[in-house]
C-alpha cells in the first residue's frame, strides 16, 4: 500500500497522484506540485490515503509545498496572462487566415508554456502561428488541436435537461457512449433528443445503462409464449422501469385480448414431452444469475 494524495488541476478534470511528503493536507488545500508540464498549481480533492501499488503510475512525485499568498498572487497574475493570450491568439489567427477556432488558453504555473487549446475540422499547418505567438509571449507555445466534447467540457453549459454539463462540472473522464444503449432504453433515436450540445451522444445515457442489461436479461422475450395468472399468452411489449410485461392472449370467442401483468407473474414456457415453465426472477433477483425453478 502506498500513501497518496489526490490533486485536481481544472475543475472536474482528472485526478492525479501525488505523495503527501509527510505533510498534512485536507479537501480542499491548494498545493503546489511538480508534472510532466512543469510546476503546477492543483486543489487538493482527495485526502491522504492508502491505495494498493498497482493503482499508482510509477514514479509518484511528492508535493512541494503548499500553496501560500504569493502563489495565490501568480495564480492570479497567470489567469490574467491567459486572456491576453486568448485575445492575442485569435488576432493572429485571423491574420495567417487559419480555419481553426481558438476554444481557451492555458498557462503553467511556472510560465514555462503557454497551451492554445483549438478546434478544426481537418489538420492546420500553424508552424508559422506558432513562431508569430513565441515572438510576443516569449516562451513555449504548443498548439493543441481537441474534439467537440472537450470544447463542451471547457466551455460548460446548459443541458437538454436543463442543468449545467455533466463534462463541465463532475465527469473526469468521457466514457465510450453508443446508440445501442439508446435503443436498450427505448429511447428515441432521433439525433436531436439524444444528443448533447457537443452534438454527440450524450454522456448520460451511459449511467443507467448496466441496469438496463441486467433488467433486460431477466424478461421474457417479445413474440415468446408465457404462462399467466388468465392462461397462456405471446409477449408483445415489456417496460424494464415499471417491471410489466404486455401480452396478448386469445380468448375463448377466438378475440385477441391484450392485458398486461407484473414481471414476477409471468412465467416462460418451454415446449417438451410435458409443459415446464421458469418462473422469471422477482424484483430483488435483478442483476443475479437466473434461478431456474421447476414447475409442474
Amino acid at each position: 500500500m502506498q500513501l497518496i494524495v489526490g490533486v485536481r488541476f481544472k475543475k472536474a478534470g482528472k485526478i492525479y497522484y501525488f505523495s503527501p511528503n509527510s505533510m498534512e493536507l485536507g479537501e480542499e488545500d491548494h498545493v503546489i506540485v511538480e508534472t510532466a508540464r512543469g510546476v503546477e498549481y492543483g486543489d487538493v480533492v482527495v485526502a491522504p490515503k492508502l491505495v494498493p501499488e498497482e493503482e499508482i503510475i510509477s514514479p509518484l512525485k511528492p508535493v512541494i509545498r503548499k500553496a501560500g499568498e504569493e502563489d495565490d498572487k501568480q495564480l492570479a497574475a497567470n489567469r490574467a496572462r491567459e486572456k491576453e493570450a486568448f485575445r492575442v491568439g485569435e488576432e493572429k489567427i485571423a491574420v495567417h487566415n487559419l480555419p481553426m477556432n481558438l476554444v481557451d488558453v492555458e498557462l503553467t504555473f511556472d510560465n514555462s508554456k503557454l497551451i492554445f487549446y483549438f478546434t478544426a475540422d481537418g489538420r492546420i499547418d500553424f508552424r508559422e502561428l506558432v513562431k508569430d505567438l513565441a515572438s510576443v509571449f516569449r516562451t513555449r507555445i504548443e498548439l493543441r488541436q481537441i474534439g467537440v466534447r472537450d470544447e463542451a467540457k471547457m466551455l460548460g453549459g446548459l443541458g437538454p435537461c436543463g442543468r449545467a454539463l455533466c463534462c463541465s462540472t463532475f465527469l473526469g473522464d468521457f466514457h465510450p457512449v453508443s446508440i445501442k444503449m439508446a435503443k436498450e432504453q427505448d429511447l428515441s433515436l432521433n439525433p436531436s433528443k439524444i444528443s448533447g450540445i457537443c452534438g454527440r451522444l450524450m454522456c448520460c445515457l451511459n449511467y443507467e445503462q448496466e441496469f438496463y442489461e441486467c433488467a433486460r436479461k431477466q424478461m421474457p422475450r417479445i413474440g415468446k409464449p408465457v404462462e399467466t395468472p388468465d392462461g397462456l399468452a405471446t409477449v408483445t411489449e415489456t417496460n424494464l422501469l415499471q417491471q410489466t410485461v404486455k401480452v396478448k392472449m386469445t380468448m375463448e370467442d377466438d378475440t385477441i385480448d391484450v392485458r398486461e401483468f407484473p414481471v414476477k407473474e409471468v412465467h416462460s414456457v418451454r415446449s417438451q414431452k410435458g409443459k415446464s415453465s421458469r418462473r422469471v426472477p422477482e424484483k430483488e433477483d435483478f442483476g443475479q444469475n437466473n434461478k431456474k425453478d421447476a414447475h409442474s
